[in-house]
């Protein structure tokens, strides 16, 4: 999620069409999952195609439309808006994983996503529907996507994550080709663009689809907030965006409660 955490931060940074930016990371992604997907495949890539068809068809085509969903609306509106919006992945996810594979959702996970849920409310009741409604609207999209989909990394762990993930990619290639300009960009808007789909954006996607073989979804979701929180800091350091007091209040509790149902409980346990 730290890794993911930045892509606001790139996509700013490029200041390119949104269509612009999703295609080349695609490009980008789809030549780093070629080469380091194996290294967390379980299983030979055609091999897993034959078993998980359908599955890696539908982990596909919701990762892409996660992708092309965050990339439109952090241009269209604040970063604060759009990853404060992306906490309430833990949420959605455990509702997901209880609805589709029965996944009871811990005490000790419910409790720290109520307390990420209070962290949310404090957020996004001074930032929902400001600048753009569109925007908030496309990074709920993301969200319900993004959460829909660890439901399918969890059921099938032997899925290549390889095949999935490229999948995702050459399906935002597709959609992005029919209105991007990729040659038109220029230097700045390149560097930013390889950075986030060399570097963090495939890195991070990688790591977060095979987390779920691990741990409940409900768990690997709580790890989601840390990018409402690392993305706010990437944005008032870099782009001048200034988070102010009810988000950082939010901030706090969301980190409370992520550290609650993760680094807390395990000590605990220990």
């Amino acid at each position: 999620m730290l890794c993911v955490s930045t892509d606001s931060l790139w996509v700013r940074a490029s200041a390119a069409d949104a269509a612009d930016v999703a295609f080349w990371v695609a490009v980008c992604a789809l030549a780093v999952y070629s080469v380091l997907g194996r290294v967390v495949d379980r299983q030979p890539m055609l091999e897993s195609l034959r078993r998980h068809r359908l599955p890696i068809v539908a982990a596909g085509l919701l990762a892409a439309t996660s992708q092309l969903a965050f990339v439109t609306a952090v241009t269209e509106t604040r970063v604060a808006n759009v990853v404060a919006i992306v906490a309430a992945v833990p949420v959605m996810a455990a509702g997901c994983a209880r609805l589709f594979l029965g996944e009871r959702t811990t005490r000790h996970a419910g409790l720290a996503i109520a307390v990420t849920v209070a962290g949310i409310a404090v957020i996004v009741s001074g930032s929902v529907g400001r600048p753009t409604l569109r925007g908030d609207l496309l990074a709920l999209v993301a969200v319900a996507s993004f959460a829909a989909n660890l439901t399918i990394w969890r059921r099938y762990p032997d899925m290549s994550r390889r095949a999935a993930l490229s999948a995702s990619a050459v399906a935002v290639i597709a959609v992005t080709s029919l209105t991007a300009s990729p040659f038109s960009l220029d230097a700045r808007a390149y560097l930013a663009i390889a950075a986030m789909g060399l570097v963090f954006n495939p890195l991070g996607r990688l790591a977060h689809s095979s987390a779920p073989r691990y741990a409940p979804v409900s768990e690997v979701a709580l790890f989601t907030p840390i990018e409402t929180v690392a993305a706010t800091v990437w944005a008032a350091l870099f782009l001048s965006e200034l988070p102010g007091p009810v988000t950082v209040v939010g901030a706090v509790v969301v980190l409370a409660g992520v550290f609650y149902g993760t680094v807390a409980f395990t000590r605990q346990d220990g």
